[in-house]
């Protein structure tokens, strides 16, 4: 009996280069591509069997006289090649091509099919070709709901611009085979569902039967006898232009499907359980268009279910070609994980999967807004660039552990994912239907918190609990530091993946530790102890690291020079924690603020303006608030993206203590002239606080305006902290 290959792991870049009205939108130059030469090496180094790999006809041809400059494409298809990383080539990536073509006069398939010709004779080598990336999909955004160019909104366009598409599909690969007989094709489309209440389950099945309709175009099983022949017939599309494809089609190598938990959509006609925005309708009625995860259904959907069908429809071999969640890193590991295990699966049942793509290997741009709009918001991939390089995340090490050995391991993955929760219904029914609970796995490795109960730990505990991370929280009078093998003995039974210190954190210089070198002594140790039982240490110091003396934010990179005791111990903390443990996690951040834990300078302080009395403050001091819901938050992602060294972490924005308590004040409709600002010298503070306390990160970490803080902030906390106006 022949042994099964193994399921590969193949890598994609987001490489969309769609038009909107005159101009076009380019995710490689957004991504900064073009300007990085070592990107095949980076992705190289992944492990990964193939990827999918733009070679963009818009890029390369914006006019018809265009002299092709190859030189970018050309080295780094070289260098995959020598670096033994099979290229996919992408043509089109939901492009409708440069400005001299179009879909409706059949020159956009002639000039892709052209196209195609010179990319083979320039790389006779290439034997695998995606000429146009999910044309069922374009075919939607560029002619039914007029998101892209040509922007039409009518059945018509969208057909006549699907067949276009299919057509240069069968064209192009006709003519790169001409030079190359060899040459494969890789399809990809869009796997998606739609599901129903009784009533619309018309349009459902219509919609259903609708989704192959790329696929047996191009597969030359599109025939007389199936429903959407006669729809198309009805619709005034000659019987000779759709039998085109029955005398012309192109067998893929491999059907690969890009898979979405947006993919799956549920119509219902009940629009009062559901928000105006989702309502729609297709003339004969209305109803509302939702993700089907969104809802509580009771069947069985998912992609175990629509590779199935898709198997036993056509027959093909499958690659799930895009393979990726915008959320955070630990949801994008589940993803990820849940994917591999359903190919896994479905191989097991006799299904010929041949891979797994780790799409966005450089993230993507934009798909917040359907990319109708340059840049947009950037959703991190395989790796981030928010600082400018690009940063291997989460998903990083797991793709490099599963193309070395097929297996892969992490705490996180014991839990699950929010599409297997309960919290995913956003629009609840009458029916009876139990969603998976949102149980811990307590058998796995947590997070330990160790600190007392004060602000930053309970925002860990919130938060972990919020993203389904086990955890543990151990009072720093537990370890005793004069038996280092009791203290180390006790965290290996303890089984951490992580360790947070936050032992003295919430003080900060307003309440100093009675032994700052006691502090040092400790979180040295606990530094220690992680490198050598491997395990991920994390530990705050802060802005009180520097004099204060700059008239700029500080950086992760400006000298830390402190001169009040506070700030001097955590410096000591900070070059005894990185001496033991180089791969340790340091996070310098700003003043605290919690919706959970209201000892802090803004909760005492709108308790003080409630009953009408005066506040005092420091004029002169500059900061940057940090909430923590967002701090942990990011504390988290930086733990399991596995990053190492200082990170300055708090929310965009610098601001003076006086003119914080007075902006917070007026949000939460206080009278702002009780809010009185004073020197410090004047309020006789015997602790020195440095006069610029802002901070700024220059390794891309960003959280939301301070400003943007505040007002979730005062949205979530108990009334008694608000007025009687607001708060009833």
């Amino acid at each position: 009996m022949l042994t099964q290959k193994p399921i590969e792991i193949w890598g994609g870049i987001e490489a969309t280069i769609n038009r909107v009205g005159n101009s076009y939108l380019d995710q490689s130059e957004y991504s900064g591509h073009y300007n990085r030469p070592d990107d095949a090496d980076l992705i190289a180094s992944l492990g990964i069997k193939m990827l999918r790999y733009p070679v963009l006809w818009e890029k390369h041809q914006p006019e018809n006289d265009t002299v092709i400059d190859w030189t970018f494409v050309e080295k780094n298809l070289l260098r995959l090649k020598e670096l033994q990383v099979e290229p996919i080539a992408g043509l089109v990536h939901h492009g409708s091509g440069p400005k001299f073509v179009n879909f409706f006069d059949g020159s956009f398939e002639e000039g892709v099919a052209a196209y195609a010709r010179l990319v083979a004779a320039k790389f006779p080598w290439l034997e695998y070709y995606t000429p146009i990336n999910e044309p069922l999909t374009t075919a939607r955004f560029c002619g039914l709901y007029g998101h892209w160019f040509p922007h039409e909104r009518s059945d018509y366009s969208f057909y006549r611009i699907l067949l276009s598409e299919c057509r240069a599909v069968v064209m192009a690969m006709k003519a790169i085979r001409e030079i190359n007989p060899n040459a494969k094709l890789i399809q990809t489309e869009d796997l998606g569902k739609v599901y129903s209440t009784p009533l619309l389950q018309y349009q459902a099945d219509f919609e259903n039967e609708r989704r192959w309709l790329s696929y047996e175009l191009i597969t030359g099983t599109f025939t007389p006898e199936k429903p959407m022949w006669h729809f198309l017939t009805g619709m005034g599309f000659k019987e000779a232009e759709l039998g085109y494809f029955l005398k012309n089609f192109c067998k893929p190598h491999i059907a690969g499907f890009n898979y979405y938990i947006t993919s799956e959509r549920y119509l219902d006609e009940n629009l009062q359980r559901y928000p105006q925005h989702v309502h729609g309708g297709n003339g004969r009625h209305q109803y509302a268009d939702v993700e089907v995860v969104r809802v509580p259904f009771p069947y069985k959907t998912g992609p175990q279910v629509l590779l199935k069908e898709a198997w036993e429809r056509l027959n093909l071999p499958i690659a799930v070609t895009e393979c990726h969640l915008h959320c955070s890193p630990e949801e994008q590991m589940r993803w990820y994980n849940y994917m591999w295990q359903v190919l896994k699966q479905l191989k097991a049942e006799g299904v010929d999967i041949r891979a797994l793509t780790a799409w966005a290997i450089f993230g993507t741009y934009g798909w917040n807004s359907l990319v109708t709009k340059p840049w947009g918001i950037y959703e991190p991939g395989v790796f981030n660039l928010k600082s400018g390089e690009p940063r291997p995340t989460a998903i990083s090490k797991m793709i490099r552990e599963l193309t070395k050995n097929q297996v892969y391991q992490h705490a996180v993955l014991a839990t699950a994912g929010w599409w297997k929760q309960a919290k995913r219904i956003a629009y609840p029914d009458d029916t009876v239907f139990i969603a998976q609970k949102s149980e811990f796995v307590y058998k796995t490795q947590p997070v330990l918190i160790i600190g007392a109960d004060h602000m930053l730990s309970s925002g860990f505990k919130h938060v972990c609990e919020e993203r389904n991370i086990h955890f543990k929280q151990l009072n720093p009078a537990d370890l005793d530091l004069n038996d280092q093998a009791k203290t180390e003995q006790l965290i290996w039974k303890l089984n951490p993946w992580a360790i947070v210190n936050i032992q003295d954190q919430d003080g900060q210089a307003q309440n100093l530790p009675a032994d700052p070198e006691q502090n040092v002594r400790f979180t040295s140790l606990l530094a220690t102890f992680c490198e050598n039982l491997s395990i991920k240490f994390l530990t705050y110091s802060s802005a009180e690291s520097f004099n204060g003396k700059q008239k700029i934010p500080y950086r992760e990179s400006d000298p830390a020079l402190p001169e009040n005791s506070y700030g001097k111990g955590k410096v000591k903390e900070e070059t005894a924690v990185l001496t033991v443990n180089p791969q340790a996690l340091l996070i310098r951040s700003g003043h605290f603020f919690s919706c959970w834990d209201h000892d802090n300078f803004v909760g005492n302080m709108l308790l003080q303006l409630k009953l009408g009395l005066p506040f005092t403050v420091a004029n002169d001091v500059l900061i940057s608030p940090t909430y923590i819901p967002d701090l942990v938050n990011e504390s988290l992602n930086l733990l399991l993206n596995d990053e190492n060294g200082i990170f300055h972490v708090s929310n965009t924005g610098q601001i003076t203590l006086a003119d914080l308590a007075r902006k917070i004040a007026e949000m939460a409709g206080f009278d702002p002239s009780l809010v009185k600002d004073e020197s410090p010298a004047k309020l006789n503070d015997k602790t020195f606080e440095p006069i610029n306390n802002a901070l700024q990160s220059e390794k891309g970490i960003s959280l939301p305006p301070f400003e943007s803080a505040l007002d979730h902030y005062l949205d979530v906390i108990d009334p008694v902290y608000l007025p009687e106006t607001i708060a009833v």
